[in-house]
């Protein structure tokens, strides 16, 4: 992950709240149109909110749920080592 992408991810949630300077925003958007890993997390944080918001809540299974759970739990300590 690039040094652009860290700043970018760092105030990802004031930039879909648009809390952000319309500059900086330009500037982001610019960016990731440039960067796919970006703005696949802007699209998938864009979409989770707005499920989330517009959404009906859902009981999973219990054993669906944990292996849910799982498997993010394994991809994220794959790409990012585990947490302390």
């Amino acid at each position: 992950m690039g040094k652009k992408c860290q700043e970018f991810l760092s105030q990802l949630s004031d930039y879909i709240d648009g809390e952000l300077e319309p500059e900086f925003c330009e500037e982001v958007e610019k960016y990731i149109g440039t960067c796919d890993n970006c703005r696949i997390m802007v699209d998938t944080l864009k979409q989770t909110v707005k499920l989330s918001c517009c959404g009906q809540d859902v009981q999973l299974p219990k054993h669906l749920e944990d292996r849910l759970n799982g498997l993010m739990k394994a991809r994220w300590e794959k790409k990012f080592g585990k947490q302390a």
